[in-house]
């Protein structure tokens, strides 16, 4: 089975991270106001550049690939697209920011480009989801607000293949399809499973988590015809709205907080309980079928044949007595606080889950995620151990 590829980027949280088209650098926020770019040197990656110019917290960032340009999201209420441009004075490539006019009075939460990169989605505090465009005659980014029927702040957006269609979840406890349609940047789209006639603001599809979550993390399938989306009540949701048939999948663990499609049929959660997990299925049915991280052999390795707990819970607190007595001079009961090692390679919470490589047919194969340990790993999607415990075996 493959074996994952850790990278302890840092020493505090990473919110988010974005990778570049050839995966040879990565952007990441370490819980502050500055945008990290990470260079690929062998097996390590190293600090290259820092782009400052938000005040607060950087809460997300996307990377677009084909033009290469990064923006970013901040609880400062403002979004920042960063281009390379040549410096006057040396000549060398430097990262540039240039203003956008997001119009909100409340964090800016979440944010992505569209397929076509000609626009990008922001989400906000401010009950409201900004489609910006590009203005070339003030140089400047402008927004279009998405409000209603909008409640709460919304925490995740995600677009459709179409360039047009943008799924939102939010903290009113609902899951939406809106149209983002704007005349003089989008060709009229074609009709889709989710409407035809599609103007700004239309809303072509509501959702309610099962138990009333906020809905952290929402998705489309690569067609564009399914939507995925994970809620606070530990749950996830599929969506096939020409039915329209919706499968909730209840789990007995910690809430997911964010989701990626990795085919058709499939596709990778992550969160509280820090490991990804794999969900896969149909139209007929939609179950949990393992984890990426092999949490048996992970902790036959930490604890050198110390009995298999829970997945991602604590586990052999005599062993972990004496070690951390051996290695970090701790004495004490295994029930202390210092007995704090998990089993799964994450050790906290799981900030983020996005593709990281593909095989045939537009299949993801590897994904990448970061997480509040600091670190950032590289799943083989493929390699799907099973759970052990209660979450094993869970369908709907």
């Amino acid at each position: 089975m493959s074996t994952p590829e850790v990278y302890s980027i840092a020493k505090t949280p990473v919110t988010c991270h974005a990778f570049n088209a050839d995966r040879s650098q990565v952007a990441v926020s370490l819980n502050d106001n500055n945008v990290q770019i990470y260079a690929k040197q062998g097996k390590e990656w190293i600090l290259s550049e820092t782009l400052s110019e938000h005040d607060k917290l950087i809460t997300s960032i996307d990377w677009a690939p084909n033009s290469n340009r990064i923006v970013t999201a901040s609880q400062d209420r403002n979004a920042y697209v960063w281009s390379l441009s040549p410096d006057p004075l040396t000549g060398n490539l430097v990262w540039k920011p240039t203003l956008v006019l997001l119009r909100i009075n409340r964090a800016a939460t979440f944010v992505r480009w569209s397929p076509n990169e000609d626009k990008f989605a922001v989400a906000s505090g401010a009950r409201a989801i900004a489609i910006c465009s590009f203005d070339a005659e003030n140089n400047w980014w402008v927004a279009r607000q998405l409000k209603k029927p909008i409640r709460s702040t919304v925490l995740s957006v995600d677009w459709h293949p179409n360039n047009v269609l943008l799924a939102a979840g939010s903290a009113d406890m609902k899951a939406r399809v809106f149209s983002a349609y704007i005349k003089d940047v989008d060709k009229r789209p074609s009709p889709t499973i989710w409407g035809e006639k599609l103007p700004f603001n239309t809303i072509c599809g509501e959702y309610s988590s099962p138990a009333g979550g906020w809905v952290h993390a929402v998705g489309f399938s690569p067609s564009g015809d399914v939507l995925a989306f994970a809620s606070h009540d530990s749950s996830i949701s599929i969506v096939y709205p020409g039915g329209p048939v919706v499968y909730n999948i209840r789990i007995s663990s910690l809430p997911y907080v964010t989701l990626t499609w990795t085919s058709e049929d499939a596709l990778v959660a992550a969160g509280h309980d820090c490991q990804p997990v794999v969900f896969s299925g149909s139209e007929q049915g939609w179950g949990l079928i393992g984890t990426l991280d092999d949490v048996t052999a992970s902790s036959a390795s930490k604890t050198h044949g110390a009995r298999t707990g829970t997945v991602g819970r604590l586990n052999s607190a005599a062993f972990n007595t004496f070690r951390n007595a051996d290695t970090r001079g701790h004495t004490g009961g295994g029930d202390t606080a210092s007995d704090t090692e998990l089993l799964t390679v994450h050790q906290n919470t799981i900030t983020s889950v996005r593709p990281y490589a593909y095989g045939g047919e537009g299949v993801v194969s590897r994904v990448s995620t970061t997480g509040v340990d600091g670190k950032l790993v590289i799943w083989d999607v493929n390699a799907v151990s099973a759970l052990t415990g209660k979450m094993g075996g869970l369908r709907v």
